[in-house]
């Protein structure tokens, strides 16, 4: 189904029997979290402190706790509104705009804020239904027609209460919940078994690589600069990711945010390496990466492009796991301490990076390494494939259940004999 034409008053197709009441008609409390700075009222003692949620702990139908802010008690007894009951739906208002999670039992008792605060009727609304189908790919679509603002997008409280709900019978909405969250409980599953053998592969990493005691080369003895230019102006914008790689930048960023002229602009083949100098995710001396993805593409010039040299280098494959393990990171903080940033860019210059140097071992032996680790990457590799493939799953699921082209077999709850 497009989700092109949907908005906030218009559903799409649904179960007819649905109902379809405001946001605002069908909840005790409508309101947003603290506004202001907490900073003043913040503290780091977690034992007598109030646990304090912030969009960053709102994840699509979970609470992440894993960092937490804490405030004073003094500040949780004057802001009464803020705190926080088990079944409350916290809505994002900036950031991840409408990404929705219930207070769970051990966030109860919270303060929070800026995010909206959604207590919903227990006798008509099931609080894990209204998540998830706000974080659905529907109810993602159409919170997007109450975005406000240019620079920094969000959503008002006022706004989201004028947000229809697709209610079925509340014993419905519970079986439905129910379904949804043993998908998602198939899917923290396989999260979790990612991210254990992402774990295990990093250490088995630094073991092959943590100890060479084979000969060192400088990288300017296996390596070229590459600094061709992008002739034309034409050319795909790339951008350094730390989980994915060289990938396109509109994908990345949801948007081109390279310059209107490119011409200056360095042009990469498959193949080839690039090195950001600046913060990636889990890198925080920024990552060497090689283009696999594409034949082209260009990036800017902040970046170190190089390639190998076949008769010199070592393999491929073991160089970019070499750079994955953070073979050069000790190297690459040498020459560019904290206090040596430049906008945000490390202080390391292309004589400092090629400069550089890594111990090469016989090709017998990175062969052999090569099996070993390709074996787990592989294995990572499955796993990812199963993730994609259970959370495409539960959005076909979700798709199908919400606009009535599947049912589930639900019969009303009986009436006990003492309530007739």
């Amino acid at each position: 189904m497009s989700t092109e034409r949907l908005t906030p008053l218009h559903l799409g197709p649904y179960p007819a029997e649905w109902k379809q009441p405001y946001i605002y008609e069908i909840t005790d409390l409508l309101t947003n979290g603290f506004v202001g700075s907490s900073l003043p009222h913040q503290t780091e003692n977690s034992e007598t402190g109030i646990r304090y949620l912030q969009g960053f702990n709102v994840r699509p139908n979970k609470l992440d706790l894993a960092r937490t802010t804490w405030v004073t008690h003094d500040f949780h007894a004057k802001n009464r509104k803020s705190q926080l009951r088990e079944g409350d739906v916290l809505v994002v208002q900036s950031g991840h705009i409408g990404t929705a999670a219930v207070v769970t039992d051990e966030a109860a008792g919270s303060n929070c804020h800026a995010v909206i605060i959604c207590r919903f009727k227990p006798r008509i609304v099931d609080p894990n239904f209204a998540s998830q189908y706000l974080n659905s790919q529907i109810g993602q679509a159409r919170l997007r027609g109450l975005h406000v603002g240019s620079s920094l997008p969000h959503i008002n409280t006022s706004e989201l209460g004028r947000f229809k709900l697709p209610l079925p019978p509340l014993h419905e909405q519970r079986k439905l919940a129910q379904l949804w969250v043993t998908w998602d409980t198939a899917i923290q599953k396989t999260e979790q078994l990612i991210a254990a053998k992402e774990q295990s592969t990093k250490a088995l990493m630094k073991r092959v690589f943590g100890k060479c005691s084979y000969p060192r080369c400088r990288l300017s003895e296996f390596t070229r600069r590459v600094t061709r230019k992008n002739v034309g102006g034409d050319g795909h914008p790339l951008t350094i990711s730390g989980v994915d790689g060289l990938v396109s930048q509109s994908h990345y960023f949801g948007k081109r945010i390279a310059a209107a002229k490119t011409e200056h602009y360095t042009l990469l083949k498959r193949g080839e390496y690039a090195y950001n100098k600046s913060y990636s995710a889990g890198y925080p001396l920024g990552a060497i990466k090689r283009l696999d993805a594409r034949d082209d593409g260009i990036v800017s010039t902040l970046y170190l492009c190089f390639a190998l040299d076949e008769s010199k280098a070592p393999i491929s494959d073991y160089f970019a796991y070499f750079c994955e393990a953070g073979g050069f990171n000790h190297q690459i903080y040498q020459v560019a301490q904290e206090g040596a940033r430049n906008h945000g860019l490390l202080n390391v210059t292309a004589d400092d990076f090629f400069s550089m140097t890594m111990p090469i071992p016989p090709r017998d032996v990175q062969e052999r390494v090569l099996n070993v680790l390709g074996a787990a990457m592989r294995e990572l590799s499955l796993l990812n494939d199963q993730l994609a493939a259970v959370r495409s799953q539960k959005r076909g699921l979700m798709q199908k259940l919400l606009t009535g082209h599947w049912r589930l077999p639900v019969s009303a709850p009986q009436r006990q004999h003492g309530n007739r």
